[in-house]
């Protein structure tokens, strides 16, 4: 059940996606919400409240749930692929004028307009590169792929692959596109991987 919390914080989002951080004004998002600012200062303090709990709720990224200890590169390329989808598909379903743009102008005001959110985004990186050198070790144990590589170049590399999502969305504006490239590339580059 949506709270109204919850139901300001999406409202919030949509209005944040479609204008900067300093151009949303706190009647805007009143106007927006249906609710007087009183109202709005009642659920959060300040603007800048607001906006942190919309970038927690729709720009941190979920990790991917897998055991990164026994699953092979390729099933790890699948899972990846289809997570990466999940969270497309979950990001703009609600939207009826999306424009990929905006979402990454969005990320740009996180960076700006939330301190942490470079820490949380850093820790996320290291963490989600370190399970995939984890996957690609035991690949290159299993003799799944080659041994003469850069473990964590390599697991930069796929990680890079699949952030490059939202450039592949930029060209291409159509979700489905953007899912299969990212798909094609990522099983391109396992094949240059395999013995």
């Amino acid at each position: 059940m949506e709270t109204t919390k919850d139901f300001i914080i999406d409202e919030a989002f949509k209005l944040f996606l479609t204008k900067s951080y300093e151009a949303v004004s706190i009647s805007q998002l009143s106007n927006a919400i249906g609710m007087t600012k009183g109202a709005l200062y009642h659920h959060f303090k300040n603007k800048e409240e607001l906006f942190k709990l919309v970038v927690d709720k729709y720009l941190i990224i979920p990790t991917i749930s897998a055991n990164f200890e026994s699953i092979s590169l390729y099933d790890y390329i699948q899972i990846s692929s289809d997570h990466a989808e999940n969270i497309i598909r979950s990001l703009i379903k609600d939207i009826q004028a999306f424009s990929p743009i905006d979402y990454i102008s969005l990320f740009a005001d996180a960076f700006r307009h939330y301190p942490e959110y470079d820490k949380i985004s850093s820790e996320f990186i290291s963490e989600e590169i370190h399970k995939i050198s984890i996957v690609i070790q035991n690949a290159i144990k299993s003799g799944e792929i080659r041994a003469d590589i850069n473990v964590s170049i390599i697991a930069s590399n796929f990680f890079s692959i699949n952030m490059g999502l939202a450039g592949n969305i930029l060209r291409n504006y159509s979700i489905e596109e953007t899912i299969n490239i990212l798909k094609e590339q990522n099983l391109e580059f396992y094949k240059l991987l395999r013995k």
